[in-house]
């Protein structure tokens, strides 16, 4: 890394006996620009850009816009950013990986070196998606749930072990570890980097990762946030994240966290707040006295959430806390000098009393006001007071029922029968990285669960109960706290180390339940301490979830309902017939903070990461295929090479309009990934499920969207496949299903897109406010380019959907402001035309839509959602991977 100087921030660092280069902020105070009190985001940004000042792609121009930064105006002004470091997990991971090499074959066949198709930053793969529910309420529930995982996916692990020897800077830490956040919270993140050659630099710890929560390393001091799959790449090849300078909204903190609150009380109400008052595509900190009373593990559990509230990055400052973090969790002592060095240095530590930054909006919390929560039954910003749970699930309850069945059915379960009903809990689990990362939470479930047991109390027999945490270290704190035993007793066994049931990997329901549900057409819940609760995605029967705390879900175990008021209903009967209250088994705060300081040791952490990339015998010796380039299979339904550089050429085409176009599905507001890509189980009779099945593929092998997204024949059947969604042109009907027009035949969406595919005809979506929530998912835009979708108008966008969908070489429009589909008369059965879009990009922005219909023809403006200069040549070259491939041949 070189620098053009030009501020002449250049300087020497040096810290006990080591030195370090490092570009300091405070030298742009002698050029007249004022920084001291500029948000600590943007700061990270500013002494990213001197460092990477070249003339070109950072311009002394783009330091000075940074360093003038208007707290107030709208962003305008494009800047290039270069992280550190790249964190992805494997569901996204794998089609990365997969993308790189069809990348070499393609610079070969174009006349390159496939070796320049090489990761240029520091990857690192954490294998947490895979593992899946299918044995849970046994001590031999982890290594069932092991072995099917390796089982299933022997060859996806191979061909990331190729990965890992065919790409320099690239490890891989293998399954059965932990998950991605909490692994790069407790280990691999550095908070500042380092260089190691002769003369080394020292710098923040940047990233961006292929997993929308990202983010937990916020609550770290580490900037860093959730990309699409193909951004990364992009990344890892060099190129930089362009973005416009944000605007950064302050959230004051004070006071401290009342009796039985706890922090992920605290994230659910953050969620809720931030969501009302709207901060997508801005940063937000988290500043004021408050930030003093929360441990790291709190500050990850909101920082983790911020794709929730919409948000880039959820950032804490670095501080005396972050320090104490790093020593607890054995980095080294040398690094942690040079975190507090380098921090105090450039203006990045925060201390009390010090001025507070200039934000562009500022909202304040009382910790002390944060009371018991849950949110749901469909979105994590949908929170609801412990205290209405019961009335406000009756309020839901309508929204929820399909069909006229009978609302209640029997069923014969672990030796006993029983009556399922509307409201029933069917899962419950402890699972997903925002909860799981913090001790607080997971001891006080342990304890619950042992007062529990003490009580007489037991989970309902009906209920999937798992226990599947973030790293090994929470294992052996809740061992050594003399926890476990109790937890196993409810049936919360350890499931596996991975996101389970958040990620959608609950796996099937008992058969009796399954057939209860049948029978009653029940309305049956999930809960879990995750951060997602999308229509369909935890599991594909269960019609609501709903997300809280570790020790919540352990108390609605045991009520094995929904319509209960815990605070005043008992949770059960002791064993003298007396009833037990959650406030008789709530642990106090005292007792938590007692039982971790007693149960969590540092050493923990340096035993459990010691060889945290060697992996066990089954990943030891898995075969592993060698060559610069993959020798792909045919024959492979889970690695397939990727299709988007077959016959491209060394330039791209002009841009042009858009003409002709049917509507492939018309969807409303909120539309998340999780309904275009579903990442779940693959149903047996829709067209991925007879993909599988025509080529040998066993029901009980087919895994899941996640686990094969490796292979885009699989992933594009499964496009807009998940059972829950809704498509206005087939009223009535949930799951991927549409018409094609103008005959009016009911076929899915994959059927019809391959129908009008033949018939030369460019395909859209319609969709509402909120187009593309959820996780960083870029098969949600890959899906729709190979069904031949080439544009999307919609109401708005969530901030990284919109960003994959342009590096797909996809045309995002947004309607103005006010304007609906509805409103302007659209029924989805029109022909469009989008008119303009090459001067659109040359700087109007703005395109003409025709739409024509049997009513007519209605003519509106769209705004091309296409955000930054470098985002046009992304455009114009059909994508972001095309783009950066031409630039290496």
């Amino acid at each position: 890394m070189t620098s053009v100087n030009s501020f002449g921030s250049r300087a020497a660092l040096r810290v006990g006996d080591r030195s370090y280069e490092i570009h300091r902020l405070d030298a742009l105070e002698k050029a007249g620009l004022a920084v001291g009190r500029l948000p600590f985001s943007l700061k990270i940004l500013l002494e990213n850009l001197l460092r990477f000042e070249d003339g070109a792609a950072v311009r002394r121009g783009d330091v000075e816009a940074l360093a003038r930064w208007e707290p107030a105006a709208a962003p305008s002004h494009e800047i290039a950013f270069m992280p550190a470091r790249v964190l992805l997990q494997d569901f996204t991971g794998v089609p990365a990986v997969v993308d790189l090499a069809a990348m070499r074959d393609a610079v070969r066949r174009l006349g390159g070196d496939p070796r320049r198709i090489n990761p240029l930053l520091p990857a690192e793969l954490v294998i947490d998606h895979s593992v899946q529910v299918d044995a849970f309420g046994a001590p031999t529930a982890f290594q069932e749930n092991a072995g099917l995982e390796f089982e299933h996916n022997r060859e996806r692990y191979a061909f990331l072990r190729w990965g890992q020897r065919a790409f320099r800077n690239f490890r891989v830490v293998p399954p059965d570890t932990g998950i991605v956040h909490q692994v790069n919270l407790e280990h691999l993140a550095r908070v500042v980097f380092t260089t190691d050659d002769a003369r080394p630099q020292a710098y923040p710890d940047t990233l961006v990762g292929t997993d929308s929560h990202t983010t937990m390393v916020n609550g770290l001091g580490v900037l860093g946030w959730g990309v699409g799959g193909i951004e990364a790449e992009a990344a890892m090849l060099g190129q930089p994240m362009t973005m416009l300078i944000p605007q950064v909204v302050g959230v004051r903190l004070s006071g401290q966290l009342a009796e039985g609150a706890t922090a992920t009380d605290l994230v659910l109400t953050v969620t809720e707040m931030l969501r009302k008052k709207g901060v997508v595509g801005k940063l937000v900190e988290f500043f004021g006295p408050g930030v003093a009373t929360l441990p790291v593990a709190d500050r990850a559990t909101i920082g983790n959430m911020a794709p929730e509230y919409g948000a880039t990055c959820g950032i804490f400052p670095i501080d005396a806390e972050a320090l104490r973090y790093l020593r607890f969790t054995g980095r080294p002592e040398w690094r942690v000098a040079l975190v507090e060095a380098y921090a105090k240095e450039q203006g990045l530590f925060h201390a009390p009393g010090a001025p507070e930054p200039v934000f562009s909006d500022t909202l304040a919390l009382d910790l002390a006001s944060v009371e018991p929560s849950l949110a749901g039954p469909r979105r994590p910003q949908d929170r609801i007071g412990l205290k209405r749970a019961k009335a406000a699930w009756a309020e839901a309850l309508p929204t929820l029922v399909q069909g006229t069945g009978p609302g209640e059915a029997p069923v014969a379960v672990n030796g006993g029968r029983h009556v399922l009903r509307h409201g029933s809990i069917v899962i419950a689990a402890i699972t997903s990285c925002t909860n799981t990362s913090n001790p607080s939470v997971m001891v006080a479930a342990g304890l619950l669960a042992k007062k529990a047991v003490e009580r007489g109390l037991r989970s309902q027999p009906w209920v999937k109960t798992s226990l599947a945490p973030g790293s090994k270290v929470v294992t052996d704190y809740l061992a050594q706290a003399g926890l476990t035993p109790y937890l196993e007793q409810l049936r919360f066994h350890l499931v596996g180390y991975g996101c389970t049931t958040c990620i959608g990997n609950s796996g099937p329901l008992p058969e009796p339940v399954s057939a209860a549900i049948k029978a009653g057409q029940l309305v049956v819940l999930s809960v879990l301490s995750g951060n997602r609760n999308f229509e369909g995605r935890i599991q594909s029967e269960v019609r609501g979830n709903y997300l809280m705390s570790p020790p919540l879900v352990v108390a609605y175990a045991l009520a094995g309902r929904m319509d209960i008021d815990l605070m005043t209903e008992p949770l059960g009967q002791d064993r003298e017939g007396r009833p037990v209250l959650l406030k008789d088994v709530w642990p106090t705060a005292r007792e938590v903070a007692e039982t971790v300081e007693r149960a969590l040791k540092a050493d923990m952490f340096g035993k459990e990461y010691a060889a945290v990339f060697e992996g066990d015998e089954r990943w030891r010796g898995l075969p592993v295929p060698d060559g610069e380039r993959y020798a792909w299979d045919e024959a492979s339904t889970y690695i397939r090479r990727a299709p988007y550089f077959d016959a491209m050429p060394r330039t791209p085409g002009p841009v042009g309009d858009i003409t002709g176009a049917r509507v492939l599905a018309f969807l409303a507001d909120s539309i998340t990934t999780d309904h275009i890509s579903p990442a779940g189980s693959i149903r047996k009779d829709g067209p991925a499920g007879r993909y599988l099945t025509e080529r040998g593929v066993a029901v009980k092998d087919f895994n899941s969207y996640g686990s094969r997204r490796g292979n885009h024949e699989v992933m594009v059947r499964g496009t807009f496949a998940n059972v829950r969604i809704r498509n206005r042109l087939v009223p009535g009907v949930e799951g991927g299903v549409t018409r094609h027009l103008p005959d009016g035949a009911q076929l899915s969406i994959y059927d019809a897109a391959e129908r009008y595919r033949a018939e030369g005809v460019p395909l859209v979506i319609l969709a509402g406010k909120e187009y593309g929530a959820g996780s960083s998912r870029d098969w949600a835009a890959k899906g729709p380019r190979l069904l031949g979708v080439r544009a999307v108008i919609a109401e708005g966008y969530e901030r990284i959907h919109r960003s994959n969908l342009v590096g797909m070489g996809l045309l995002p429009l947004q309607l103005e402001a006010g304007q609906t589909a509805e409103s302007l008369g659209l029924t989805g059965e029109e022909t469009f035309d989008i008119v303009g879009v090459a001067a659109a990009l040359e700087g109007s922005k703005k395109v003409t839509v025709r739409a024509k219909g049997p009513a007519g023809t209605r003519e509106f403006r769209a705004t091309v959602r296409i955000d930054t200069p470098k985002e046009v040549d992304y455009y114009r070259h059909g994508g972001i991977l095309e783009y950066v491939l031409r630039q290496l041949v």
